[in-house]
């Protein structure tokens, strides 16, 4: 099914990339793609493939919020539309990632994380998941956290609801779901719909800031 669906979908939106890598090399210059290490599964690193949506010049953290600077004007809005994630379908295409799984992560906030949570490198990282529909939020969750927080309280916080949402997921994941979370990911930029899960999720995240 990876293989499959990548290729045909490589193909179906060839025209759609060609045209969003020529409005990044007119709007922001080279490069176009941005590739970074993650971990995948059983913690091999692969380089991540995405569109370009940064500055090159500007250093930071390795987490994205809303309103931060380094984010280019034609990048927010391929981020919005989720459109800078296309060219994982390469990525899918190498075997390196599956259409659906958890999302892979940078190694230094892995380091971090309990043993318990670590379980989930087990499983081979996706395109989009149970955790990518719950957190399609998470830029602006994140913007309420002070800057200098902001990595502790997503190791700490973060980072173990994707571990548990996506391992729960994968322990009854079928064809059916599978399809199921493709489509809520194709649907949910247009229809902005949010689950009761998201809203529970989001309400504890902001409870967890209040706190701090």
């Amino acid at each position: 099914m990876d293989l499959v669906t990548s290729a045909l979908g490589l193909l179906v939106l060839l025209p759609a990339i060609c045209v969003i890598a020529l409005a990044i090399a007119i709007h922001s210059g080279k490069p176009i793609f941005f590739r970074q290490k993650r971990l995948g599964q059983n913690g091999r690193e692969f380089h991540l493939l995405k569109f370009r949506t940064m500055v090159t010049e500007k250093n930071g953290p390795g987490l994205t919020r809303d309103g931060d600077a380094r984010v280019t004007r034609i990048g927010r809005w391929l981020r919005k539309r989720k459109l800078d994630e296309l060219p994982q379908l390469f990525n899918v295409l190498k075997g390196e990632m599956s259409l659906v799984g958890p999302r892979p992560d940078l190694e230094e906030f892995w380091a971090q994380a309990n043993v318990e949570d670590r379980r989930v490198l087990e499983l081979t990282p996706g395109v989009t998941g149970a955790a990518s529909l719950a957190f399609c939020d998470e830029e602006r969750l994140l913007a309420q956290v002070p800057t200098e927080q902001l990595a502790s309280f997503y190791i700490q916080e973060v980072l173990p609801q994707k571990a548990r949402l996506d391992s729960e997921y994968a322990a009854r994941a079928t064809f059916r779901s599978d399809c199921g979370i493709l489509l809520q990911t194709v649907l949910l930029p247009l229809l902005q719909r949010q689950s009761v899960e998201r809203e529970v999720i989001e309400r504890e995240i902001n409870e967890q800031i209040s706190e701090q």
